[in-house]
């Protein structure tokens, strides 16, 4: 693995963590009432997660099976995730 290629992982995993915790954020402050909340948006922070990790894996299995670079199999990994993350963030800011 390149010194780049091994940055822009690092790039991947800290964009993740940055958007996970604005989309944690936003939800525990509509679970205290500081944010309006749309219906179900409880119940559907944790209907989410099995399925989004389901994705991820499946991805990244299916990259390592084709015979992908390590770097390739993480991308692969973590993009159903990443999608998922900024979906939310998006949807929760509005």
């Amino acid at each position: 693995m390149t010194p780049f290629a091994f940055f822009a992982l690092q790039s991947q995993f800290a964009a993740l963590a940055v958007e996970t915790q604005i989309v944690m954020s936003l939800r525990l402050m509509a679970l205290a009432g500081a944010l309006p909340a749309r219906p179900g948006e409880n119940s559907r922070m944790i209907r989410e997660k099995g399925p989004a990790l389901t994705k991820s894996l499946t991805a990244g299995t299916q990259a390592a099976l084709a015979g992908r670079t390590p770097e390739q199999i993480i991308d692969a990994t973590l993009a159903p995730l990443t999608r998922k993350v900024r979906q939310n963030r998006k949807r929760l800011m509005k």
